[in-house]
Parts: C-alpha cells; structure tokens; sequence
C-alpha cells in the first residue's frame, strides 16, 4: 500500500464521520419528527437537529460540539497491513485535532491533564479484526455523555425481577433506556449483547452500533427482540432529550457471544441521536474502494 494514499483515506474517513451524519441515522431523524405533533417542544428539538446536522455537512464542521472517543475497526488479512493502516489512523487524528475538526478529549488518567492531540494510552481504540479479502476501516465517533449512560446487568436481577431468559433480556434493556432518560441526548441508538463476559459484552455491544437502522437481524427471535424494545421504548414518552414525544430511541441493534455457565451478562452501549459512523473498504494501494 501507498502510506500517503492510506493515511489520506483515513483523514477523510474521520473527517467525514465527524462532520456528516450517515444517511440512515439522517432518515431516521426525518421520521421521528413526523411522528411528532407540529406544535410540539418534541418537533421543535427535531427541527433543531436537523438544520444543525445539515450545517454540519454543508460547512464541514463537526455535527456535535463532544467529539467523543474515538474507536476503529481494522479489518485486514496481515498484522502488516493493519500497523500501516494503524499508524495512519494516529497520524489522521492529530491533524483533525490541530485543525479543530475534533475536539481535544483526551485526558492522562495519572496528570490529569489533556493530552492536547487526541492521542494517549489505549486511544484512539484501536481493534484488529483478522480477515481475508479488502482492508476495510470502521471510525466510530462516541460521546461522553452517553458513554455513561452505557451500563452492563448480571442476571438475575432481582431488583428487575429479571430472570436468565429473553424476558428478562427484555427488562434489563428497558431498565436501561428508563435510567438514561434526559442523560444521554435521547433519542438513542441502542448496541446490545446478550452474553459474553464483561470486556467482550461491551466490546460486542458497541460494534453493534456500525449496523444500519434499517436492517434486520438474521436470527428471527434475535429480530422479533430487537423489535419489540424499540416500540416498548418509544411509548415510555421519554422523548428527545428527555422532554417527551413518541421517539426515545431510533433503533436497537442485539449482538451475543457465548457465556459462562456462571454468568449472563446483557451488555448496553447507549449512542446519541449524533450516532457519528461510517466504514469504508480500501483498494490494494490503500485508496478508498468504496463506502460501506
């Protein structure tokens, strides 16, 4: 691969995830408003994040103020390819940051100072994913609010009276939606894993995010779950940013992974309605192939 053709495909890869809502996540919005009565604070907000989000696009600046943390995909089939696509990625978020189209969020958890370049221990995430074929690259901007509205249940949970079962699944999720409510800029894109331990639970939970909102799951009980919490959340009037109306969240997206037999963790990676997020696939000489 070229490094400088590699390193420009992630500058425009983040650039883009930073400034351009995908156009699932655009859609969705544009449907939530018509579900809301004109004359409402719930249609206003609506209004609000669409003009912005637009402004974002048209002028290339950054569609949420909390540019959030930054996660990428690596899929590649040699640990070569990935370092390459890896030190670009480095290289790409710095020069977002001086440029001012990411924001400054890393801290030093021992000086607890800002790092200044987006850059530090562990960040950006970094994940390499072993697989034949095309390099592709998934950048997932997250905010930090609804990062800690994200949450993780063992069940069973006598509180939610949840037992080791998809009902009990079901209360967990809903449990969760109910104790984000006006935290983590609702509407929310729900990531799921049933299963799991605690790191993979997350891990498996937050790639459940790249997924469009308008798929389906290939297992049918998997996509009758996912259904149904969609439309149990989106009647508990919770609403835009917590003030009411008739969409709470855009979307669920339920991944699993095997479990102990000690354990049965249900795992919730909570987006924002900014759910920031594209993947691309990249040629031999590491130019964008196409957009995912």
């Amino acid at each position: 691969m070229d490094t400088s053709l590699v390193y420009q495909s992630m500058y425009d890869l983040i650039r883009k995830t930073s400034t351009e809502l995908p156009e699932d996540i655009h859609t969705a919005l544009k449907n939530a408003r018509l579900r809301e009565h004109p004359d409402s604070i719930a249609y206003s907000i609506f209004d609000t994040i669409l003009e912005s989000s637009g402004l974002s696009k048209s002028t290339s600046l950054p569609v949420c103020q909390d540019t959030g943390t930054i996660l990428a995909l690596v899929k590649a089939s040699q640990t070569g390819i990935y370092d390459e696509i890896r030190s670009c990625i480095i290289q790409a978020v710095q020069a977002l940051t001086t440029e001012g189209i990411l924001r400054q969020n890393c801290m030093d958890t021992i000086t607890e100072t800002n790092t200044g370049d987006n850059t530090g221990e562990h960040v950006p995430g970094i994940h390499f994913i072993p697989e034949n074929g095309p390099a592709r690259v998934g950048i997932m901007l997250k905010g930090g609010g609804s990062e800690n509205v994200s949450t993780q249940y063992s069940l069973p949970d006598n509180a939610l009276k949840a037992g080791r079962d998809f009902e009990g699944v079901r209360k967990c999720i809903l449990d969760a939606v109910f104790q984000a409510q006006g935290k983590g800029c609702a509407p929310g894109i729900l990531g799921v894993c049933i299963g799991g331990d605690r790191a993979s639970g997350y891990a498996t939970a937050k790639q459940q995010l790249f997924r469009r909102l308008d798929d389906s799951h290939t297992n049918k009980t998997i996509a009758l779950l996912e259904t149904t919490i969609l439309e149990q959340a989106n009647s508990m009037d919770i609403g835009p940013m917590g003030l009411g109306g008739n969409t709470t969240l855009l979307g669920v997206k339920i991944g699993t992974a095997g479990r102990h037999p000690a354990c049965y963790f249900v795992t919730v990676s909570y987006s924002c309605w900014a759910t920031r997020r594209y993947l691309i696939e990249l040629d031999d000489t590491g130019a964008i192939s196409r957009w995912l």
